[in-house]
């Protein structure tokens, strides 16, 4: 199997991947069980409080529920309004994260030229990054709290567990870390060439039987130019702080 072969079957897991857990993420946004509790010791009189970063809701043990949403903005706590604000983050990112995926894929053939869709498809992968580290500060913080408070004996509040939704965000956050990451570092190996490629210049270190040939054609496997290696390199060549090593040429790519 070729190798654009290869690195087009891991743009796509990275995108299911990374698509499953923005998934996932949108789908805590909604749910009210970031937080539950259940207050009283007979039967009839169990209720259920839960809550998310929206609203507080309560539940009894007939199946009759209501949901309340925060009174006032501006009172809420400054840990609320971040954590709001990241949750929402992560969800824009997540979704800005695909679509420069789906462009710079190479099944799609829709970003242009190789080498711009291998840029585009690293943009992606780093929108996903950011989406997930959003996700993953916005679930931690919000659990942190909860066993914090939990913990604290002087804490004289009602106490909360963490719900479904927390483990359901971190699992969704962990998906485009990971997708994130693996498409970053492929796309980003194709499509960001090294400094010594960028400035024109390609180390080459020859075997011991070609060090006093006094040249050899090398045909390039990224250009279809052939290029023209030398073993005495120029003035100019040798300041080059990348290809110091004496028993190194260079290669000029044109």
């Amino acid at each position: 199997m070729e190798y654009r072969m290869v690195i087009m079957y891991v743009e796509i897991g990275c995108f299911v991947t990374c698509l499953c857990g923005w998934i996932l993420v949108c789908s805590t946004l909604p749910t009210e069980y970031w937080t539950f509790s259940e207050v009283g010791t007979l039967v009839m009189t169990t209720g259920n409080y839960y809550s998310n970063l929206w609203r507080d809701c309560v539940s009894d043990n007939t199946g009759v529920s209501d949901c309340k949403e925060y009174p006032s903005m501006l009172a809420l706590p400054v840990y609320l309004h971040a954590l709001r604000a990241l949750a929402i983050c992560a969800v824009i990112t997540g979704f800005f994260g695909g679509v420069l995926t789906l462009i710079g894929m190479k099944c799609t053939k829709i970003g242009g030229s190789e080498i711009i869709n291998s840029r585009v498809a690293f943009s992606g992968g780093i929108t996903y990054l950011v989406s997930g580290f959003c996700g993953m500060i916005t679930y931690s913080w919000w659990a942190n709290r909860v066993v914090t408070q939990f913990v604290d004996p002087n804490y004289m509040d009602q106490k909360f567990e963490l719900g479904a939704a927390v483990f359901i965000g971190w699992g969704g956050s962990i998906l485009l870390l990971s997708g994130g990451t693996v498409l970053t570092y492929f796309s980003g190996k194709e499509g960001l060439p090294s400094r010594a490629t960028k400035a024109g210049f390609l180390c080459y270190c020859p075997h011991q039987a070609d060090i006093h040939a006094p040249a050899a054609l090398i045909q390039s496997d990224t250009s279809a130019t052939t290029v023209l290696f030398r073993r005495e390199e120029s003035n100019n060549q040798r300041d080059n702080k990348d290809c110091s090593h004496p028993e190194l040429g260079y290669l000029r790519m044109s």
